[in-house]
């Protein structure tokens, strides 16, 4: 079951995403003096006295903005505060209550939702200052001071804010979860498919380019498992990357890689590969994720009986380097084929992770030298001696051979392929460590 959740909402820089970051003990929300900067809700899990809760860093509100963006960030705070259990409101002791500060205060009384006030930037030990007193006026209850850059009050915060979520809302997770990332260059569809899966407006939409900063995580249970989306913010070339923001957006795309299990590389289909495709894509194969590339906005192509087949051609040129991929043409928008792509994403997950016998590997090794004899070179033989398994995400085999200068890289392709095929290893680079014995014999 769902662990509860812990919403962080206020108004812009007052610090929200710093108190984030120190509640769950590492640097997960971008951080920065530029009010705005976080825009979407972002997730991590957050622990005390061996409880654990899912906690929501959320854009500032700003009730009355003509910003387009800004009103998103409203919108996106405001579907965080209906899904919470107990939400902290960050206010800012340096600039005191503030008329923004009392509007979002009339918010969330009518929200329903369990209130903890929270004074921020409180950096010195010891009494209140007198300004703390005046966060009374907002008709909270107590407010709490906290520090969130030294991280003081931050135990008292998480006492209060357990207190108000019952024992009966910690059950025990069951099934597996598939970690999925997203990626892909900006705005080629990535939140729109989210949005699109989890029927919410779950990530800001919107035909900025760059509009994800962030990473943002999305459960989705269906018939085909329970899966954890991850929004990444799309990667541009290096030389268009000189906004110091959006430089900690790629790092955190690329540390979203890295937790996943499955990549779902999403290209435009109005577009065509690009070198930038290659790049992210690259990504996530040396990674050694599982990965499919969606092809998305495909219903905005003009199609004749053969467009699919052509452009699918074409691509497996193109991803020549990753050979292995499947392709899903797709489209955000309408949802079509979005049952595929769940059914390609457990498949790959599996091949991904899965683990062979020493036995069953060696008898396909056999096999396989039988039909095309190793390589020679000057006379002398490469001999295989056994394969085995190393360690799966991805599959790696360890292979025991006299010569490793003898194992060209020929040969590993063709040994690739026949384990692939006999196993059905769809979607997953397989990796190869060759160890060196001395022939006896």
């Amino acid at each position: 079951m769902a662990r509860p959740v812990i919403a962080i909402v206020g108004r812009p820089n007052v610090g929200k995403s710093t108190l984030f970051n120190k509640l769950v003990g590492e640097r997960i929300s971008i951080v920065d003096d530029t009010p705005g900067v976080t825009r979407d809700r972002i997730y991590a899990k957050v622990e005390w006295l061996d409880k654990t809760a899912d906690i929501i860093d959320t854009g500032g509100i700003e009730p009355y903005s003509d910003d387009i963006i800004l009103q998103q960030m409203r919108r996106q705070a405001e579907l965080a505060i209906a899904a919470s259990d107990v939400i902290i409101f960050v206010t800012d002791i340096k600039s005191g209550v503030v008329a923004t500060d009392e509007e979002v205060a009339t918010m969330l009384v009518k929200s329903g939702k369990p209130v903890v006030l929270c004074v921020n930037k409180c950096d010195k030990i010891g009494e209140p200052q007198p300004e703390f007193y005046e966060f009374y006026n907002l008709g909270l209850g107590d407010p709490i001071q906290v520090s969130s850059v030294h991280g003081y009050g931050t135990g008292d915060l998480l006492e209060e804010v357990f207190s108000h979520i019952p024992e009966s809302a910690w059950e025990e997770d069951d099934g597996t979860v598939i970690n999925v990332a997203v990626i892909g260059k900006p705005n080629v569809g990535k939140s729109s498919l989210i949005n699109k899966i989890v029927g919410e407006e779950r990530c800001i939409v919107s035909n900025i380019a760059g509009t994800t900063r962030d990473a943002i995580d999305t459960a989705v249970e269906n018939e085909y498992g329970i899966f954890n989306f991850t929004d990444t913010a799309g990667m541009r070339k290096k030389s268009k990357v000189d906004d110091a923001i959006e430089k900690y957006s790629v790092i955190r795309a690329k540390m979203a890689i890295e937790r996943s299990d499955v990549c779902v590389i999403m290209i435009d289909a109005t577009q065509g590969f690009t070198e930038q495709d290659s790049k992210v894509a690259g990504l996530a194969h040396e990674a050694g994720k599982a990965c499919i590339v969606a092809v998305n906005k495909w219903d905005a192509v003009e199609k004749d009986g053969n467009t699919m087949k052509v452009f699918q051609k074409k691509l497996e040129e193109d991803f020549s380097f990753m050979s292995y991929v499947p392709f899903v043409f797709i489209s955000a928008k309408t949802g079509q084929r979005l049952d595929k792509l769940f059914s390609l994403i457990k498949s790959v997950a599996n091949a991904n992770a899965m683990r062979i016998q020493t036995g069953t590997l060696n008898d396909i090794l056999a096999q396989a030298t039988a039909r095309v004899q190793p390589p020679t070179d000057k006379g002398r033989r490469l001999k295989i001696y056994y394969m085995t398994q190393a360690s799966t995400k991805p599959p790696t085999f360890v292979c025991f051979v006299n010569s490793a200068q003898l194992f060209h890289f020929s040969y590993q392709r063709y040994l690739e392929n026949r384990i692939r095929d006999t196993f059905g290893l769809e979607g997953t680079p397989i990796r190869f460590i060759i160890r060196e014995r001395n022939d006896k014999g």
